[in-house]
This record gives C-alpha cells, structure tokens and sequence, in this order.
C-alpha cells in the first residue's frame, strides 16, 4: 500500500484472475477506503497469482492446476464446454493449456480451426503443443492423418495418454483442461491413476437418460477421490429471438437436483443456443465469436465457478497471511 497526500495506492491480490466477484471487491476496497478521512483518491489494482495443488507423482510440475471435464455419455456437449472453458480462462489472463483425451472422437482440433498436423518435436523424444487462440494444445488427433480413425486396444490408450502426460513441453501453466471420452473406461482410469488432478467437472443434458450416466461419472471421481469442482448442466434452455423467456426444451432442474444428490456445486446452465454449433463448425469458439451471446455470459461465469472452486480446495491447505507492508510518502 502506497499513501501520498491523500492519494492511496494499493495492490489486491486474488488466488485467480477468473475471480467471479472481482469487480464487486474492487468496487467495495475503493468505497471503504475513500471513506477514510483524508483520503481524496484511490488506485486500487487487482493482480492475481493462481494456487498450485499439491502434486504427489514428478508429472506436470509445471502446472499449477489440472481440470477433467468429463460426461456419463457421449453428445452431452462436454467437449464445447471443455474448448470454452480454456478459453474463458484464457480470456482472464490466465495460461491454460487444452487436451483432447478424447481419443476415439477427437474434436478439439475442428472447434479450434487447427489445421491436423505432427507436433513439432523437440528435445528428449519430447515435443510442443500445437497454439491457437491463446491456448497450448495437444489432440489424439494429430497422431493420424486427416479422417482416419485411431484403432487401438485398451493398453495402448494407456500409451498415448501417458505420452501427453510426460512428453509433453507444456511450459508454466496455471490450468490444463483436460477434455475425456465419455463413459468411465481406460483413458478414465489411467488419467485419475497417474495425473494429479486438481479437480473434475461433469457435464449433463436436463434428460434422464443423460442423468443417469452423469451420475455414474460422479461416483467415479469419488471412488478414486478426485475432488468434484461441480455439475455443469449443458442445453439446459434456449432463448427465442425477440424475447427474454427461457424454453426448457429437455426439461428442467436435472442437474441441480444431481449437485443436490451428491452435496457438489452446481457451477451452471449454458443455454442452447446456434451460435454454440456455428462456432464449433466454423473453428472460432462462440465466447470469441460472439461476446454478445448469452451462451459467451454462461461461458464467463461458469470459468468463475470453476477457478473459485479450485481456490476453495486450496485454501483449505493455505495458511493466512499475518503480515503486510505499509508505506507512506508525502
């Protein structure tokens, strides 16, 4: 802190730059200071440094935090909210880095509009991400020609997934998302076994036939007791132009009621909207596309849930500050 005839200057510090309420503590920091007699202006500054989780297994040191995002079954949309995810956190000046686990139906790559290719190599038998947008990502994708499928046996899933984990060239991150396959199979297991992950979100549609699977993805997580950041509820509603009501066109409260069962968070709704589909299609993911959207808002805020659940589980082992510097001029 920094106080000069009556100016104040001061630093706030978030455990995230994905800080869902970081406008709202700025606001109140500059009200309850300006209040202080004395003081005619106030220079608050948010700077974030993200919490790094415990790491147990010398793989992906680098990386402070290690997010899954899976789903009970396939077409729930859980590789959309994964690509989106990044890059909301990417957006807040977080690095973040994208892998496509998703071996058997890579999609990344198309939702990213990166062209398939070889990574490059580099030193170790190691080699680098391909980079789009801000974001650091590796796909089962690039392992195969254009259009050709990756037919491969359960030991061999183990292969590649390990290869992404250790011979990777990550660099620093602070959040790698991690997109799985649907289901609870190898790639599951050898990722939950061997990667320390941080935390898991779930992804569901509002049917009960997507419920079901979602909530077998859930007991998963907690059988190998990685830490469950909440249910993220996929085309929970859509939106008709020229109103602002919400059509819940595949019920309603699905997944909020899943979050209730298991006492995890409910982290959000993300309307079913086109823009969604024509993003993914077109490469450019629709919180790039359209900032408008109401599906870019849900985007936004679901990355605070997520960055604020992370820092909840950390705080848990942090111990308080019991010190500050406090400098006055003038």
């Amino acid at each position: 802190m920094n106080v000069t005839d009556g100016n104040v200057k001061f630093q706030v510090e978030l455990t995230t730059p994905a800080c869902p309420v970081k406008e709202e503590l700025k606001t109140e920091c500059e009200t309850k200071v300006r209040a202080v007699e004395g003081v005619k202006n106030v220079d608050v500054e948010m700077t974030a440094v993200v919490r790094a989780a415990e790491h147990s297994q010398p793989i992906l040191e680098n990386v402070k935090n290690i997010i899954a995002v899976a789903s009970g079954k396939g077409g729930v949309g859980k590789s959309t909210v994964a690509t989106n995810l990044a890059m909301a956190l990417q957006m807040t000046g977080a690095k973040v880095g994208l892998m496509d686990a998703d071996i058997y139906g890579p999609s990344i790559p198309q939702m990213l509009g990166i062209p398939i290719s070889p990574p490059r190599g580099g030193p170790d038998n190691k080699f680098f991400p391909h980079e789009q947008y801000g974001l650091k990502v590796v796909s089962a994708a690039f392992l195969s020609k254009e259009g050709q499928p990756l037919m491969l046996r359960g030991p061999m899933l183990g292969g590649i997934i390990q290869q992404f984990l250790q011979n990777v060239e990550w660099g620093e991150l602070d959040y790698l998302v991690i997109d799985l396959p649907p289901g609870t199979g190898d790639v599951q297991l050898t990722l939950t076994q061997r990667a320390p992950l941080s935390g898991a979100v779930v992804v569901t549609t509002p049917q009960e036939v997507s419920l079901i699977d979602a909530e077998k993805g859930v007991r998963m997580f907690e059988s190998v007791k990685v830490p469950l950041l909440g249910i993220v509820e996929n085309m929970s509603y859509f939106v008709c132009d020229g109103c602002d009501k919400k059509h819940h066109v595949f019920k309603s409260g699905g997944g909020k009621a899943l979050a209730e069962k298991f006492k995890v968070p409910f982290l959000n709704e993300i309307p079913l909207v086109g823009e969604v589909v024509e993003g993914g299609d077109k490469g450019v993911p629709v919180i790039m596309a359209d900032p408008s959207s109401p599906a870019t808002k849900a985007y936004k805020d679901l990355a605070g849930q997520v960055a604020a659940q992370l820092s909840i589980i950390h705080s848990k082992d942090d111990k308080p500050a019991t010190s500050f510097e406090l400098a006055w001029e003038g």
